[in-house]
């Protein structure tokens, strides 16, 4: 896997202080999509152990709430081991934080359905899914963590133990009760 981008800081990608990691590759193509460059699976650095190691470092202060997954597409099947190598890695090691990803795939049609090989484990380890595509004609600056309308904030544990999608509208809680 390669990787676009690392953003230590991030405050647009969830709530929080983030790090944010923008995976390069993805096959969606979204007209008005903010990083057209990362679609290219050969762009940026390629994903190393120096760079997991660099990515909890950076997790590492008590400010720093969580990481987010970005693109590119992190749910890519090319994407998906080192992704989840890496989240095993941060749940070990870091469990209070939390863990964002943003998908243009569907969660019910793609993600959970296997069409993209299986994601349980890359699941377990997520909080928020943001999932759908970015629609430019849908897109609206006032939304919070989303480009456009039809794109859902999932609550990844409750959905996955309910066996039903259920949205994340929990603005203040998260694995510790703190946001």
């Amino acid at each position: 896997m390669n990787y676009a981008t690392i953003k230590n800081c991030d405050i647009a990608n969830g709530p929080g202080v983030r790090v944010s990691l923008f995976v390069s590759g993805c096959t969606h193509h979204c007209p008005g999509c903010f990083n057209e460059v990362a679609w290219d699976f050969a762009y940026g650095e390629p994903f190393t152990e120096e760079t997991e190691n660099t990515i909890v470092d950076m997790l590492r202060p008590s400010y720093i709430r969580g990481l987010t997954l970005l693109g590119g597409e992190p749910f890519e099947p090319q994407n998906q081991g080192a992704i989840v190598h890496l989240l095993r890695r941060i749940r070990k090691e870091l469990p209070q934080k939390t863990i964002w990803a943003f998908s243009g795939y569907l969660f019910e049609k793609d993600i959970l359905s296997g069409r993209l090989g299986d994601c349980s484990e890359y699941l377990s380890y997520l909080d928020v899914l943001v999932d759908g595509p970015f629609v430019e004609a849908k897109k609206d600056l006032n939304l919070r963590f989303r480009g456009s309308s039809n794109q859902r904030l999932i609550d990844v544990p409750k959905s996955l133990a309910a066996g039903e999608t259920i949205l994340w509208e929990d603005w203040q809680g998260d694995r510790k009760g703190m946001i």
